[in-house]
């Protein structure tokens, strides 16, 4: 299953772009590209369950997700139903005279057709995720 892990730099505080990265809730209006659908199941103290749509690349996910947000420095992300169920996205944010670097290890469970072809295109889903992360940087540094 494809495992990838990367890193990135974003000129703004840790704390704007940690409420970028975790604020599911704005998925759907800020990156409508990556997520055509989101929809809030429930909320509780720092823990939210989210339905969502995720386009990854050509591949388009349905998702349960479990968001758990440790802030401004850590956000875990527990798919817990649907076509990634099992998978592990976890995006750590720290301090650094620049700004913030953003430290991302993405665990990716597929299933299916998907998962013959996850067998094959690890390069593709690094890119796919990386454009992601790369907008939520575009967002944060405006």
């Amino acid at each position: 299953m494809p495992q990838f892990s990367f890193e990135k730099i974003c000129t703004a505080d840790r704390k704007t772009v940690f409420d970028i990265f975790s604020n599911y809730e704005s998925y759907q209006q800020t990156s409508s590209m990556f997520f055509p659908s989101i929809r809030i199941r429930s909320v509780r103290d720092n823990v939210a369950v989210v339905e969502e749509h995720l386009n990854l690349g050509d591949d388009e996910f349905i998702i349960m997700a479990k968001h758990v947000s440790d802030k401004p420095v850590l956000h875990d992300v527990f798919v817990i139903g649907g076509d990634a169920k099992g998978s592990h996205i976890r995006e750590q944010f720290l301090e650094i005279p620049e700004g913030t670097k953003i430290l991302v290890d993405v665990d990716l469970k597929l299933k299916g057709k998907m998962k013959l072809g996850g067998m094959f295109s690890k390069n593709k889903y690094t890119e796919n995720y990386e454009e992601i992360v790369d907008n939520f940087i575009k967002i944060a540094e405006n």
